[in-house]
């Protein structure tokens, strides 16, 4: 054979061999390439709804009770604190409440339902979450009272726990207690319910609806401070917090009420100075100028602080004995 067919074979089969490594190195390169394209990134972690609250009209539910009721929310009820007295000094760590009721009720009498709800008395020790007292003809007993002086806040509730904001509806009393309880267990009910944290060593509270062994819920309240039981001037403007209280779900997280009590002082939308200002988890403060409750919708689920003060025409807390600017925590189901 000639050099020249020699030489054109060897062009052909070097040809051959670069064609083929070609080939196999797309093969590889798709091969890689499609074993890219099928790997799934990491699912993203979901974020937190923002949460956007806003003024809403008194829900439907509500309406509706009240349409129930017939003239029960014009009444104008009355209470006296019969026990314990202005000034009294109690001896012993058991304090025993005793309200009587009059004025124009209109069919308004505490009591409660066999669902659980009903007309009741809103009672607070010192500056705590209060506790619903719905017989007034059973004892009220506080127990574990702590040696000192305390303050007795009382008014009258309807179910949905909105205040009657008539004339003689809040009394309040200061008595001092001798020989009082063991500090490092809190003041109860004889029924178990929570009144007060004496502890100023703790720093933590059961989650919501906890409670010690054998007593009842205690309605999400938070226990985590010490009980604060400030000087109180009965003369002075004073702020008393009602609701947002507790554990809130369903139907009842839709709009959450915010309501109070306001001794000796006018609000500047019913021809007074004050006003009153609320935050919720720290957020923009908002002003309240007339006494009146307000529901708020667009709760998301957790927990959540709600802090009321009564407020001058300046902005500054109106002080006495602390009372005037009170934060509760309450939990709203996701």
């Amino acid at each position: 054979m000639s050099r020249r067919p020699q030489r054109l074979y060897a062009a052909l089969a070097c040809a051959a061999l670069v064609l083929a490594a070609a080939c196999s190195q797309s093969q590889n390169d798709n091969a890689h390439t499609t074993a890219t394209t099928n790997v799934s990134p990491p699912a993203a972690s979901p974020t937190p709804a923002a949460q956007s609250l806003s003024p809403v009209e008194r829900p439907q539910k509500i309406k509706d009770q009240m349409a129930q009721r017939g003239e029960q929310d014009a009444a104008a009820p009355t209470l006296r604190i019969v026990e314990p007295r202005e000034g009294a000094t109690v001896n012993g760590a058991t304090v025993n409440v005793r309200l009587s009721l009059s004025g124009d009720l209109k069919g308004y009498q505490p009591h409660k339902n066999p669902d659980g709800t009903g007309n009741h008395i809103h009672v607070i020790l010192d500056n705590e979450p209060y506790e619903a007292y719905y017989e007034l003809d059973q004892p009220f007993e506080l127990r574990n009272v702590t040696e000192g002086t305390h303050t007795l806040r009382v008014f009258a509730s309807r179910p949905w726990h909105e205040s009657y904001k008539n004339e003689g509806s809040f009394q309040m009393v200061t008595f001092t207690v001798r020989g009082g309880g063991d500090a490092s267990k809190p003041t109860t009910t004889a029924a178990g319910q929570t009144m007060a944290n004496n502890n100023a060593n703790a720093n933590t509270s059961p989650g919501p609806g906890a409670s010690p062994a054998g007593s009842p819920a205690r309605e999400g309240k938070d226990y985590s401070k010490p009980t604060q039981a400030g000087a109180v001037d009965r003369a002075k403007p004073l702020l008393t917090y009602s609701r947002p209280k507790g554990d809130y779900k369903g139907a009842d997280a839709e709009a959450i009420m915010i309501d109070f009590w306001l001794s000796n002082a006018k609000l500047e939308g019913d021809g007074g100075e004050y006003r009153v200002r609320y935050s919720v988890d720290g957020g923009a403060p908002q002003t309240l100028t007339k006494w009146e409750p307000i529901w708020l919708r667009g709760w998301t689920g957790g927990k959540h602080k709600v802090r009321l003060e009564l407020v001058d025409r300046n902005g500054n807390v109106v002080e006495n004995g602390g009372y005037n600017s009170t934060e509760r925590e309450i939990n709203v189901a996701p």
